[in-house]
């Protein structure tokens, strides 16, 4: 169901099912999500590559626990989408996006400037009178060298 527009940001409502990632977990302090990318994707399409067949075209993934309490850190599951189970091994671990029904959006951009569609969520989240899940997720689209044709979907589990 489509809702209309939080300012320039189209939001809708979808139920959704798990997808299952090949994650590395860290504990975030809020704003700072871009200093944890990339050690801890590295450290996934490292585990991936050494797995045939357990990644065919998922997407990076990044799933994220929020804080009970303003000021705690975030609990981010930096993954990619896996086409089947496999045994945790060191930080590497299974991990599923919830089920259910969430507030969704689609981000065209820079990655850096998501910050508005992450507000519009939380924007109709308050106008709807509806209340978070206490997770959300972002799935990466396919890459391209130009930043203003990068897809990102953002998710917002709903209660």
């Amino acid at each position: 169901m489509h809702y209309p527009s939080m300012g320039d940001v189209e939001v809708s409502i979808q139920k959704v099912s798990p997808r299952l990632l090949a994650a590395v977990n860290r504990k975030v302090p809020f704003g700072q999500v871009g200093i944890f990318v990339r050690p801890a994707l590295d450290q996934v399409w490292a585990f991936l590559r050494a797995q045939s067949g357990l990644r065919t075209d998922g997407h990076n993934i990044f799933l994220y626990g929020h804080p009970k309490q303003r000021g705690e850190p975030m609990d981010v599951d930096f993954g990619v989408e896996v086409v089947r189970d496999f045994e945790a091994t060191g930080e590497i671990k299974p991990v599923r996006t919830p089920a259910g029904e969430v507030a969704t959006t689609l981000h065209i951009g820079p990655y850096e400037k998501m910050h508005p569609a992450h507000q519009a969520i939380r924007d109709w989240m308050a106008a709807n009178h509806r209340e978070s899940g206490g997770w959300s997720w972002e799935i990466y689209g396919d890459w391209t060298e130009d930043p203003a044709k990068l897809e990102t979907t953002i998710m917002y589990l709903l209660k």
